[in-house]
């Protein structure tokens, strides 16, 4: 099978030293490209910025922005069987991008934000994507409410969710505690290290998939 798998956080800048980000390590999204390439499975890693090594035996594709993880998912999508959506992509960008370095100024500063493109939901309508498609809902409250609607919305076959305000698990962590949530099922997944719950990831895939 080819997978394509996205991991990490995007960078969105304010100027030239300073810009938006979130918590997301990149732990489960190579995690999770490790698990395809170890079961024999081609690999496209689209990444934004880690301080992970990149797994053997994979296309790696960097990227840092929003935009840019868009237009590699765009680029690469046509050539999967598998798509997982691992990253933890900006939902919002700064409208303007200062040339030179912000200067202190007054007690508050505000920033115009703008959203991001949807990339998870580009899949099928934009991107024309026919293969199993796995995203991730990354909550702190109404985890399987909330995942739901999100794998409804997005036309996904599986979200994998987690509860990201549990300080033992998620994001910089080297566990996770996850669901499996389906149209009609959700399944728990005990707690267990990244790479563990990876290999589960990589199997429920292939068995939607088949």
């Amino acid at each position: 099978m080819n997978f394509l798998i996205t991991a990490g956080p995007t960078r969105e800048a304010i100027d030239p030293v300073r810009y938006l980000t979130n918590k997301s390590s990149g732990k489960m999204g190579y995690a999770i490209a490790q698990a395809a390439i170890e079961a024999g499975h081609s690999v496209t890693l689209i990444s934004g910025p880690t301080n992970l090594d990149i797994p053997e035996g994979l296309d790696f594709l960097p990227v840092e922005t929003a935009q840019e993880m868009y237009e590699a998912v765009e680029r690469w999508i046509g050539k999967a069987d598998i798509a997982i959506f691992a990253a933890a992509v900006a939902d919002y960008r700064p409208v303007d991008i200062a040339e030179q370095k912000l200067k202190k100024h007054g007690d508050t500063m505000t920033l115009e934000l703008t959203k991001t493109r949807d990339i998870l939901a580009s899949c099928r309508p934009e991107f024309g994507f026919k293969g199993t498609l796995i995203g991730f809902a990354a909550e702190t409250q109404k985890v399987i409410e909330h995942a739901r609607i999100k794998l409804e919305k997005k036309q996904c076959d599986l979200i994998v969710a987690n509860d990201v305000s549990r300080p033992d698990i998620g994001f910089d962590s080297n566990e996770n505690e996850i669901f499996f949530v389906e149209a009609e099922s959700q399944e728990a997944i005990a707690k267990a290290d990244k790479q563990h719950l990876a290999h589960l990831i990589i199997e429920k895939s292939l068995s939607l998939r088949a």
